[in-house]
């Protein structure tokens, strides 16, 4: 099924996001509108093209482009608790922009000046990119089989792309391919270029409206100033990969902070208390008391983790070494533990503690499990359990991708 690509491009330049603060504030203010409607999105499947195009206006779209290239360059504790914010009121629209918001962290890495003040340009003014790096039929999701060739002065891509979040509505996808020396590569391609096709066939029960559907490159063309070379990333200590997964992770705390606020609205106006508790509400059974403090226990420790690895990111940036990565890799993994646990619960308790009546269609709430249990398996918690018992008793560094 095709979807709405290719998006039209911004007519008016976005909203610049001047300081941290400025960076919460909008996005409480954007959360308030997107929880209005996100369970009927979540139910008919309908992208949020309006709602993405507010966010990309607000300048949130652009958080992490440096402040040497005009931008905002917010610390990574307001990056986590905007991306939570957001995910809250709609765990799609949390999710969009977490490739965008990770490319632009790992173009600062990159030595190409001209590509760095072109790409981050382009995102102060509201453009989006999508960045697009998994795919299907490997073996494991690093695979690639999409490759890009030179032809005189220009480059050809051919290949094919799962998992392709928010390209739908990108104004430019990147795309993750080997290069004639099966070097990885990053191509930038304009959503209007020919060859290239975005399909709107994500059928996960869950994160439905993320737009991640199939790409197909079908030798593309792109200038050689749109291709660059990305192998030196992965050969190099910097905290590209762990902010990408601090975003992941703040998703899931937004997942479980709103799972529980349901559960909590729920059991005081609808719920009605069990027949033998001898108590007039719900809310007074000693039971659902005491596991609503257990809940809010556990989303508050996964809050904590999240925010204390965001303090290390926060410390290392400027000072990255293999001993600064490493650690906040790991304290980024022990976040990201604690959130997919306290997303998976908190989803799941709302229905036992909230009722029967809690599972109507109705009040469209499976779509905080449905979110969880989908968006989770991006990356294995079981893997962060190994690379954090490892590091913490062999002293062995994790391995430096976006999926640790």
């Amino acid at each position: 099924m095709r979807g709405p690509f290719p998006q039209p491009w911004p007519t008016e330049p976005a909203q610049l996001i001047r300081c941290d603060s400025e960076a919460v504030d909008t996005a409480h203010r954007l959360a308030e509108v997107f929880r209005e409607g996100a369970g009927e999105r979540d139910r008919d499947r309908r992208l949020p093209v309006a709602e993405f195009n507010a966010f990309s206006k607000s300048g949130l779209g652009a958080l992490t482009v440096p402040r040497a290239y005009g931008g905002p360059a917010v610390s990574n504790t307001t990056l986590a608790e905007v991306i939570a914010i957001l995910a809250a009121a709609d765990a799609s629209l949390g999710q969009l922009p977490q490739n965008q918001l990770a490319f632009y962290a790992m173009l600062a890495y990159l030595p190409d000046e001209q590509v760095k003040n072109w790409i981050y340009g382009q995102a102060l003014a509201g453009f989006r990119f999508s960045s697009t790096l998994s795919e299907t039929h490997g073996k494991t999701a690093k695979e690639v089989s999409t490759r890009v060739r030179r032809d005189g002065d220009e480059f050809v891509v051919c290949g094919r792309k799962g998992y392709s979040t928010a390209a739908l509505l990108a104004h430019y996808v990147t795309v993750h391919v080997l290069d004639e020396q099966a070097r990885a590569t990053r191509v930038v391609i304009p959503n209007t270029t020919a060859g290239l096709q975005v399909f709107d066939d994500w059928s996960s029960f869950g994160q439905r409206t993320t737009a991640s559907g199939t790409m197909i490159l079908n030798k593309v063309r792109v200038p050689a100033k749109n291709v660059f070379e990305t192998q030196s990333l992965s050969e190099q200590p910097t905290l590209y990969g762990p902010i990408s997964q601090l975003i992941q992770a703040a998703i899931d705390a937004g997942i479980a902070r709103e799972a529980l606020r349901e559960t909590v609205a729920f059991v005081r106006t609808r719920s009605r208390p069990w027949m033998d508790s001898g108590v007039e509400r719900a809310s007074d059974d000693p039971y659902i008391i005491a596991a609503v403090g257990d809940l809010a226990i556990k989303v508050q420790a996964a809050d904590t983790m999240l925010h204390r690895a965001a303090m290390l990111l926060d410390e290392s940036r400027g000072n990255e070494s293999e001993k600064t990565v490493a650690a906040s890799s790991i304290a980024v993994a022990e976040a990201k533990v604690l959130t997919t646990e306290a997303a998976l619960l908190a989803s799941s308790k709302l229905f036992e503690l909230a009722g029967t009546r809690s599972t109507l269609s109705d009040y469209m709430l499976d779509r905080h499990w449905r979110n969880a249990r989908t968006h989770t398996l991006h990356d294995p918690v079981r893997w962060k359990y190994h690379a954090i018992g490892n590091y913490h008793l062999n002293g062995t560094a994790p391995p430096r991708h976006a999926w640790i």
